[in-house]
Order: structure tokens, then sequence, then C-alpha cells
């Protein structure tokens, strides 16, 4: 897990994004101009949720969410997006 120094607020989560598709199921090499945007990713922190409404997702969690969720950020040379727990579409276990 990452060590990540940030603490979000409220109801939002920070997720590091999983990579995008390199290769599909049959074997084609995807370039890099085509591959889709990951929307898929592992929370690394979450904040404290809103009054009368705690947070679902707990930190390690590997979640999918919409193609536009999210704030991109850089911290420490590493990519993370910042949204709300609402952003978040499904939890997989």
């Amino acid at each position: 897990m990452a060590d990540i120094k940030l603490i979000p607020l409220k109801d939002r989560v920070i997720v590091e994004p999983h990579e995008a598709e390199e290769k599909t199921s049959s074997g084609i090499i995807i370039p890099e101009s085509a591959q889709e945007k990951p929307q898929k990713g592992t929370v690394i922190a979450v904040g404290e949720g809103k009054k009368d409404e705690p947070m679902t997702v707990k930190e390690g969690d590997v979640v999918l969410y919409g193609k536009y969720s999210g704030t991109e950020i850089e911290f420490d040379g590493k990519d993370y997006l910042i949204m709300r727990e609402d952003d978040i579409l499904v939890i997989e276990k």
C-alpha cells in the first residue's frame, strides 16, 4: 500500500488508478495513443464521511469509477485521483 501523506476531507477518497490495458484478451497490443483511460483503481485514503453518512469504501478496496470522475493530481511522482465517494460505482470483491 502506498504511504501517502494526504488526508481527504469529508466524503472524498484518494484512488491510485490501475494501468491501462496494453493488450487485448486475444493478444493484440494496443498502442499508447489508443489506450482507454483506466476506470479501475485502488483506494489509498478515505475521508471521515459526511455527518450521519459513514463511508462505505475503505483503504485497499479496488473500485470502478466513471470515466470522467475525480480530479487528477500528481504527488511524489505518482498519479492519483481525488473523488467523492458518490463517483465510485462498484467495489470489487
